[in-house]
This record gives C-alpha cells, structure tokens and sequence, in this order.
C-alpha cells in the first residue's frame, strides 16, 4: 500500500492508481502554517479549487493530469506560486516556503 512521507497526509483508502494527487505542506521558518490558502490554477492561470490548510499546514488536491501551479496565500506572507505536474498513479508532494 502507498503512503505519504512520515508525518504527511496518509493515503490510507485512496486508490492512487486512478486518482492525480497533488499535496503537500506550507511551511514558515520550518513550521507549519495552518490557515493558509492554496489555490489551484490551470495552464492558462484560471482559478480551479482552493482548500485551507491544516493545523499542520497540510493541503490536498485531486487534480486532472496536467501542469498546475499551487498559488499560497497566508497572513503576513506575499503570495507564493509553485508549479507543479500531476499524473494518474502518482502524488505529487510540494512543500511551500512563505
């Protein structure tokens, strides 16, 4: 069975087989950043999703194959844009630095 890196999201129950997941962490200074915003952009820049981050500042999206780019948006931080690849079969981990 797939998981996620030690103190991750657990991909316990999700068939990442047929699924395009993208997640990760938002981080400040090495800690977590809970209450931040993560965006999901398409190709073109057009908004698609946006989820809070955790207390721990974990986030998760299940995504089309493609390229996206993860806009972050937090308190005290500019916004911070990382591109990103998905692919069916694969997690895509990102660790966002405000």
């Amino acid at each position: 069975m797939c998981g996620a890196t030690e103190g991750g999201l657990s991909l316990d129950g999700i068939n990442v087989a047929k699924e395009a997941i993208i997640q990760g962490q938002v981080v400040r200074a090495g800690e977590p950043v809970g209450n931040a915003y993560v965006r999901l952009l398409d190709k073109t820049g057009e908004f698609t999703a946006e989820v809070p981050t955790s207390a721990s500042g974990h986030f998760r999206f299940f995504a089309g194959e493609g390229e996206w780019t993860l806009r972050t948006l937090a308190p005290q931080a500019e916004p911070v844009d990382n591109r990103v690849s998905a692919a069916v079969g694969s997690v895509s981990e990102v660790t966002v630095a405000l």
